[in-house]
């Protein structure tokens, strides 16, 4: 176990060098994508800020279920309405990378204001009872010491004033990487993964999920079949990025 010891300090270490640096860069206020002046606090400038990658939410009405490529590539899924911030693509990629393994969590706050302003751009939330979202296996969070998808949900969450359960969700499947795997390979490595140890309020009929980025749909499909056999109705799954297919 010496090894796992040594991992966990050398994340952490360097975790704190990157959360010291980017402190800095606030203090200071430069964009972190151009380097420019920025308004006091902010991340990115307001000329980066309009630059984003972002999809066009009022093409697929809020939803990238309804855009045809996006649907045929994700077939026998379980969720009922998908909402992505961006395509997997710089600078996202790069961010997403950073929050993951570098521990930069001022992003995660990035991630959430943007999700949430575009979500009320084209959206109600009338009709969303409860925020859940994807959890990490327990071997993997004491690795990497948080789970990115929680550091997203909760400020999301408290933007849009909604209910969040960041424990309600349990994965009890230590899985192998996913990374390269194809749908079908993924899917039967998340069967059964995930558990709810509490049930949930009858009055939960829809939830919305989120995760980080979503590739084939099976993580999210998994749990949304549970979630659904638990009595909800609906789920919504958001995430910041979007893996778009190849064909």
């Amino acid at each position: 176990m010496e090894w796992l010891a040594l991992s966990k300090l050398k994340n952490n270490w360097q975790s704190q060098i990157h959360i010291y640096y980017h402190r800095i860069r606030l203090v200071f206020a430069q964009c972190d994508l151009c380097g420019n002046a920025t308004q006091q606090q902010t991340l990115i400038c307001s000329t980066c800020l309009a630059d984003l990658p972002l999809f066009k939410q009022e093409i697929i009405q809020g939803d990238l279920l309804n855009w045809p490529a996006v649907n045929r590539s994700l077939p026998n899924i379980h969720f009922d309405h998908l909402f992505c911030l961006s395509p997997y693509l710089a600078p996202f990629n790069h961010w997403l990378s950073q929050l993951k393994y570098q521990g930069r969590f001022e992003l995660a706050s990035l991630f959430a204001a943007l999700l949430a302003k575009k979500w009320l751009e084209t959206q109600s939330i009338s009709s969303v009872d409860l925020v859940l979202s994807v959890p990490l296996h327990i071997s993997k969070w004491q690795l990497r010491g948080y789970n990115q998808a929680h550091l997203i949900a909760k400020p999301f969450s408290q933007l849009l004033q909604l209910p969040y359960q960041g424990s309600a969700l349990v994965r009890i499947k230590k899985n192998t990487s996913q990374v390269g795997q194809t749908g079908t390979q993924r899917r039967n490595n998340l069967a059964n993964a995930f558990v709810l140890p509490q049930p949930l309020p009858e009055k939960v009929k829809h939830v919305m999920l989120i995760d980080d980025v979503l590739t084939t749909g099976s993580t999210a499909s998994e749990i949304s079949k549970l979630l659904k056999c638990k009595g909800v109705e609906k789920v919504t799954v958001i995430t910041v990025c979007l893996t778009l297919p190849k064909n």
